[in-house]
């Protein structure tokens, strides 16, 4: 049986490790290397690194040689590309081909895209043709408006004309490899995903789906691996606050029968 990927994903805002909260709080948590570090020796499968920066400011106000200051996303992946033994999805700030390059010299795998793919969707045709479409993940955020599902950009602040299931399907047909879906109302709530959300969109298409947006608790992840068919369970914030948090997290979903790879002990 086909394993189920475990994947946590770091917000970095204006060079800070950030915790999210509906998509407009959000509150310091630190170094946005250290935590890499850490997922790393827990055995992640895979990260996303999602840069949410409005401005092109990175400044951790730290020049001490254990903690050397950064100006820009690039300087950043480059000590994160060191850290990570695991496929790193990086997003945020993505407008050309040229920046999805850049990326992935920086050691990135894939990236994801989210607003210029809404603003031009040959964006994303161009961008799988240049680099693969195993390479392109299109980050889906969706907000919930009397009882419409829609899709959002620019960082979750504009409806734009789609409803989810629409835009699934046409960034697939567009070469689109993997979406990233994400309730912006469930965002650091920890209620739990939304699983029609989820079902709605991954009965729509081909391509892998990875959940986002909700989890509180282990038993999160296990009741979207039992109620949908997504590809992946993504989350933020809970693996920010318990020590061998992924660990715990795979461990937990491993002896309840999930199709998940073992826990890895050699590296606790």
């Amino acid at each position: 049986m086909k394993k189920k990927r475990i994947i946590p994903i770091l917000l970095l805002k204006n060079g800070w490790l950030v915790q999210s909260k509906e998509f407009s709080r959000f509150q310091n948590l630190g170094n946005p290397v250290t935590s890499v570090k850490r997922i790393s020796e827990w055995a992640a499968d895979e990260l996303i690194y999602l840069d949410i920066s409005r401005d092109n400011s990175y400044d951790l106000r730290r020049d001490d040689l254990g903690h050397p200051n950064r100006h820009t996303i690039f300087e950043i992946l480059d000590d994160v590309s060191k850290m990570a033994n695991m496929p790193i999805t990086v997003g945020g700030g993505i407008k050309t081909l040229n920046d999805i390059q850049k990326r992935l010299a920086k050691g990135a795998d894939k990236v994801a895209i989210n607003t210029a793919a809404l603003a031009n969707l040959n964006f994303v045709t161009n961008s799988a043709k240049e680099f693969g479409s195993q390479c392109i993940v299109i980050s889906i955020d969706v907000k919930l408006f009397d009882n419409v599902y829609a899709v959002m950009s620019h960082y979750g602040q504009k409806r734009t004309q789609y409803d989810p299931v629409t835009w699934a399907k046409l960034v697939e047909k567009s070469g689109a490899g993997e979406l990233l879906l994400n309730s912006i109302d469930r965002d650091g709530m920890k209620t739990g995903y939304d699983i029609q959300l989820l079902n709605s969109v991954v009965s729509a298409v081909s391509i892998p789906v990875i959940a986002c947006g909700g989890v509180g608790e282990w038993s999160h992840f296990a009741e979207a691996l039992e109620k949908t068919k997504v590809d992946a369970i993504a989350a933020a914030n809970i693996f920010q606050y318990s020590d061998q948090s992924v660990y715990l997290a795979k461990k937990y979903l491993y002896e309840h029968s999930f199709p998940v790879r073992p826990p890895d002990l050699m590296l606790i």
